[in-house]
C-alpha cells in the first residue's frame, strides 16, 4: 500500500543522494550487503531484549535498502541480477527480524508465543511467492493492506513500545492473511489466460497451422506416378 503510494516521491527525494554516492566506489550490491549485516545485528539485539537498539538498527538497515536503487539508477547499473539479489536479501532480513522477535519471546514471554512471529513470517512468504509467481506469468500482483513497508513500520512501532509488540504482531498476522487473500483474488481474476500462457498457446497454434499448411502444400504439389 505504502510502496505504491510513496514510491515515486521517495525515489525523487533520494535521487540526489544516489548521484552523490556515485562519486564513491560503492556499488548497489555493497549497500545491499551492508543492509543485510545491519539487519543481522538488529535481529541479535532484539533476541537479547535490546529492543531500542534493535529499533535503531532496523531503521539503519532500511537506509541502504532505500539507497541501493538510487545508486543503481545514478550509475546506470540497474539489472535483473541486482533486483533479484536485493529482493532475496529483503526476504532474509525479514526472516531474521521475526526470528529475533521469536527468540526474545522464548526468553522473556510464554514460549508458545514463538509461534506468532513464525506465523507472520510464513504468511508473509505466501504473499511474496504470490507476487513472484504472478509476475512470472506476466500478471501484476502488487498491492494489499500489509506489504513489506507496512510490516517494517509495524515492527518498528512494536519495538518502540514494547507493550504493543504482541498485539501488533497479531494485527500483522491478520492483515497479512487478508493481503494474501487480496492478491489471490487479484491474480485469479486476471489469470483466465495469463499473457505468458496465452503466448505459448498461440505459439502452439501457429505451429500446428504451419504443419497443416505444409501438408496441404505437399499434397497439391505431389505428382502421382503414371501406370506402366
Amino acid at each position: 500500500m505504502f510502496d505504491g503510494t510513496f514510491r515515486k516521491p521517495v525515489d525523487t527525494a533520494v535521487k540526489p543522494i544516489g548521484a552523490f554516492l556515485r562519486k564513491t566506489k560503492l556499488t548497489p550490491d555493497h549497500l545491499t550487503i551492508l543492509g543485510l549485516l545491519v539487519g543481522v545485528g538488529a535481529a541479535v539485539a532484539i533476541g537479547f531484549g535490546r529492543l531500542w537498539l534493535g529499533l535503531a538498527l532496523v531503521i539503519l538497515a532500511g537506509l541502504p535498502d532505500l539507497l541501493d536503487g538510487a545508486l543503481a539508477k545514478a550509475t546506470g547499473t540497474s539489472s535483473q541480477r541486482g533486483a533479484f539479489f536485493d529482493s532475496t536479501v529483503d526476504r532474509v532480513t525479514d526472516s531474521l527480524l521475526l526470528g529475533g522477535i521469536g527468540w526474545h519471546f522464548a526468553l522473556t514471554e510464554d514460549p508458545r508465543l514463538v509461534l506468532l512471529p513464525f506465523a507472520v513470517a510464513s504468511t508473509s512468504s505466501i504473499i511474496s511467492y504470490q507476487r513472484a509467481k504472478a509476475e512470472s506469468l506476466g500478471i501484476d500482483a502488487k498491492g494489499g493492506l500489509m506489504e513489506r513497508a507496512e510490516r517494517i513500520i509495524a515492527i518498528c512501532i512494536g519495538l518502540a513500545f514494547n507493550v504493543l509488540l504482541i498485539p501488533i504482531l497479531w494485527l500483522m498476522l491478520v492483515l497479512t492473511a487478508i493481503t494474501a487473500v487480496q492478491r489471490f483474488a487479484k491474480v485469479w481474476n486476471a489469470a483466465d489466460v495469463a499473457p505468458v500462457t496465452a503466448a505459448k498457446i498461440e505459439m502452439r497454434r501457429s505451429r500446428r497451422q504451419s504443419r497443416r499448411v505444409a501438408r496441404t502444400e505437399r499434397r497439391r504439389t505431389h505428382v502421382p506416378r503414371r501406370k506402366q
